[in-house]
């Protein structure tokens, strides 16, 4: 069994690290969850939650990267509003 097949079997946990507060763009300082993703965390199904976190840790990245090299936040649109 594959361990994509795996993870079918369990719930995705919430990414929040008990850190909640918005940044300047809106998203998590804790998490990288936008205002709506926090909101409906407990209502979306397991696949749109993988497509939250790994946009997530995509955005917690390039913060991590801007913090070394001055940038701003820039999120391509598909990721900014899931719902």
């Amino acid at each position: 069994m594959s361990d994509m097949q795996q993870l079918e079997f369990f719930a995705i946990p919430s990414p929040c690290i008990g850190i909640c507060q918005s940044g300047p763009r809106g998203y998590c300082k804790g998490c990288f969850r936008s205002r709506e993703e926090r909101l409906h965390w407990l209502k979306i199904d397991d696949q749109t939650k993988r497509i939250i976190v790994k946009a997530c840790n995509r955005r917690k990245q390039t913060w991590l990267r801007n913090k070394i090299e001055p940038k701003s936040l820039d999120v391509p649109s598909e990721q900014a509003n899931l719902f």
